[in-house]
């Protein structure tokens, strides 16, 4: 069963929470990305909660900015030092031993997970990305890549004043666009029901600003003429080096984000096991849960990713 919560953290913030298995167990925390919420997991989470499955306590936190959680309006609020400290502090508030078992993360939740893996290491055994770039391979790209650039050229939109009321009209179209241009309704592992549909209305209606300001908050994205955006970054390697064992789960037919920024991943991230999923694109948590929770199920195993 899922059980619902509104955690607050030290520094003010609440995030609403979605949880399963007994507390006192060692501890899954799960990372969402855009336009997504916490509840993509809910079958993870019920997969890991079973004694048969390892018997975790497994947590699945709304990003600041989405569902229920505190929505900062001032886009400074989205930058990753204040993500960062969301999550390390709901680390800290809900693991007895103070370091999860596994920190698994997929879009803007891996953002925000591949920079607390590299600066702060100590609260996690291991860490799962699941298609969310690198921030290293991905400024590259943004940098010196047109066909990265075209895939990211959203971004662009996104970071508009009006994003929030064009995002919203006739019934969130262009929302719907982001899943069903990637098979979501039609492709051989289509997924969107009308009750998941109705589960993404009601995250939406509660507000898209903290999402939106996510890209906001962000200069990793295409540069234009008005805007360097990524051209003008530089980032120190303490931010983008990753010792811990690490499962990069990647869906090969994801549009946006494109398999060229796999390579030399492993320059950032020594300690990598690479799953590659043909097949399957952005959205494969939605498209594949079975299959996702088996590659994680896999890596959890003792002595996996060593």
């Amino acid at each position: 069963m899922i059980r619902t919560c509104q955690l607050t953290l030290p520094h003010g913030i609440t995030l609403s929470c979605r949880m399963t298995g007994e507390e006192g167990r060692p501890v899954l925390m799960f990372l969402h990305g855009f336009p997504e919420a916490a509840f993509i997991w809910d079958a993870t989470l019920e997969h890991f909660a079973q004694p048969e499955n390892g018997g975790y306590h497994c947590i699945a936190p709304n990003l600041r900015g989405f569902e229920k959680s505190s929505a900062p309006v001032d886009p400074a609020a989205y930058r990753a030092k204040h993500l960062v400290q969301d999550i390390s502090a709901l680390i800290a508030q809900t693991c007895n031993a103070g370091q999860l078992e596994c920190l698994v993360a997929h879009d803007w939740g891996g953002a925000v997970a591949w920079t607390v893996a590299a600066t702060q290491p100590q609260l996690m055994k291991k860490l799962v990305i699941i298609n969310s770039p690198h921030a290293g391979t991905f400024l590259r790209e943004l940098q010196h890549s047109p066909a990265q650039q075209a895939s990211s050229a959203y971004m662009n939109f996104l970071i508009r004043p009006d994003a929030e009321a064009l995002l919203a009209e006739d019934d969130f179209r262009r929302l719907w666009a982001f899943f069903t241009n990637m098979g979501a309704e039609t492709g051989p592992h289509a997924w969107l029901t009308e009750h998941i549909k109705d589960q993404y209305r009601e995250v939406w209606r509660a507000g898209l600003t903290g999402g939106c300001n996510l890209y906001r908050a962000s200069p990793l994205r295409p540069p234009r003429p008005e805007d360097p955006a990524a051209a003008a970054v530089t980032l120190p390697p303490a931010m983008l080096t990753v010792m811990l064992p690490t499962l990069v789960v990647w869906a090969m037919d994801d549009i946006a984000l494109p398999p060229a920024l796999l390579d030399g991943l492993q320059d950032y991230v020594p300690n990598m096991q690479l799953q590659r999923v043909s097949g399957a694109s952005h959205w494969i948590v939605h498209e594949r849960p079975q299959e996702v929770a088996g590659y994680i199920q896999r890596f959890l195993e003792p002595g996996a990713g060593q």
